[in-house]
């Protein structure tokens, strides 16, 4: 297999993607590996990192030590509430606000 051949079959993430606050994000801004606090602006960088292709979701479950349901929560609490759904202690209130 040639070079040619191999930049057809391998497509690099995206380098860059516009985050949160709509400043832009790299690999290198995403939060740490070692990660064990997940303040809303951590949830919320890793979210947009994946919808906008910087990191695959699997990737981004793997680096974090997260499952896929906890991952998919935060992306519906943000398509739902916007960030302020990640706050952990509004968790509750918006869970019951749904079943009203």
């Amino acid at each position: 297999m040639s070079n040619t051949d191999l930049s057809e079959v391998y497509t690099p993430p995206v380098p860059m993607v516009i985050g949160p606050d709509g400043k832009p994000i790299t690999l290198a801004d995403l939060p740490p590996v070692t990660t064990k606090r997940w303040v809303v602006r951590r949830k919320a960088i890793v979210v947009f990192a994946v919808r906008a292709g910087l990191l695959s979701l699997e990737a981004a479950c793997e680096r974090y030590s997260l499952s896929i349901e906890e991952f998919t929560s935060w992306q519906r609490l943000i398509e739902r509430h916007g960030m302020r759904g990640l706050r952990t202690t509004r968790l509750q209130q918006y869970r019951n606000s749904r079943t009203r």
